[in-house]
């Protein structure tokens, strides 16, 4: 996540209009979004609407004080699990032990003591923002472990036991079987291998990407030459559904990228279309001109995608995936190493989709100048 100040919203707490202004005018200028609640209860209101990431809180307040502000905060399950993680910083005049330890029990984090000294309130606010930051990568690392071990532990496991059956039966039983369910047997073998193949190369670029050891050598390459390969590769694939394939993109447009993790975006998301198109359809490959920018669109004529799915495509912890027309299963990563390779070379990708009536996924790279 790395967040920087200028990402940071911060909620002060105080009845005291002066020390609103006071806290403002040292934080503002260091870039830091401020908000403001002159009571308690208007705090509790404002956390619901507004993402905040840190909370500086007066303990003397009219109404519920601050030590109750923060109770509720902090226990109430009427708050969402990311609502009760914001950190709490107390600000007080109250320097006593029984204080002090009062407000570390409720759930504060730190405590600052009025009147605010500016270099002590930059220090604290930004040690629990990075310590707030850091958790938070971490925890997104943790998801992203456990998907990586889920799909290892799951998703290889359907292959390898398709493999490991066919040919057990062809070792086993030759005999038995006639020449056209031998080679049906092979078929499936060949299938289920290539298949194979495709999610480990996936898991393997993905992990690579996230130990940050994948060559990244950006250069002038021809959308055409990257296309057309993966379009024959996987040409097989679409006419075992009768599904057409159609390409756009001029023979002279160029780009500028890295020709391997280019060419490795257009097979996955022509591969996905396929997965999701129903027999007979048709999926085409377009490239048009967007300012400064190649825009490549692999759009098909599928059973699209619910709009509270889409946001889940592209993140390794909210994982979505669903079984093609042809109950053709997959890992899902295969996106999200999409949208990640997209961004490496400085582009984006983004998804349109309607369900019933099929699905666009656009990317785009930088044009060769």
């Amino acid at each position: 996540m790395n967040q920087s100040n200028h990402q940071a919203n911060v909620l002060i707490v105080d009845d005291v209009t002066r020390n609103i202004q006071i806290i403002s005018a040292i934080l503002k200028p260091e870039g830091y979004k401020i908000a403001f609640a002159r009571s308690g209860e208007a705090a509790l209101e404002r956390v619901k609407d507004i993402p905040f990431d840190l909370i500086l809180l007066d303990i003397m307040m009219p109404g519920i004080d601050g030590y109750e502000t923060c109770r509720r905060l902090k226990n109430d399950p009427l708050y969402a699990s990311e609502i009760q993680e914001i950190p709490v910083i107390f600000l007080t005049a109250k320097t006593d032990p029984d204080s002090v330890v009062k407000g570390f029990d409720i759930g504060a984090v730190d405590y600052i003591t009025k009147p605010f000294r500016a270099s002590e309130l930059l220090a604290r606010v930004k040690t629990h923002l990075k310590l707030k930051f850091a958790l938070e990568d971490l925890q997104e690392a943790n998801a992203a472990k456990d998907r990586f071990f889920s799909i290892i532990a799951h998703d290889l496991k359907g292959p390898f036991n398709s493999l490991l059956g066919y040919s057990d039966f062809l070792l086993n039983y030759w005999e038995n079987y006639t020449n056209e369910k031998r080679k049906n047997f092979v078929k499936t073998i060949n299938q289920q291998s290539n298949r194979l193949f495709r999610m480990l190369e996936n898991l393997l670029n993905w992990s690579r990407m996230q130990l940050g050891k994948m060559e990244h050598q950006p250069a002038k390459i021809k959308l055409y030459l990257l296309s057309e390969p993966n379009l024959l590769l996987l040409k097989p694939q679409a006419e075992k559904k009768k599904i057409k394939l159609y390409s756009d993109i001029d023979k002279d447009t160029s780009a500028y990228g890295d020709s391997n993790m280019i060419s490795t975006v257009i097979r996955n998301l022509i591969s996905n279309a396929i997965k999701f198109t129903h027999p007979k359809g048709e999926i085409r490959i377009t490239c048009q001109e967007d300012g400064d920018f190649r825009k490549i669109t692999v759009s098909d004529t599928g059973i699209g995608i619910a709009d509270e799915n889409i946001v889940k495509l592209f993140r390794i912890d909210g994982h979505f995936s669903t079984y093609g027309t042809e109950k053709e299963s997959g890992t899902g990563l295969g996106l999200i190493l999409c949208k990640e390779f997209v961004e490496k070379n400085g582009g984006k990708l983004w998804v349109e989709s309607e369900e019933g009536k099929g699905s666009k996924f656009s990317f785009t790279v930088p044009c060769f100048k």
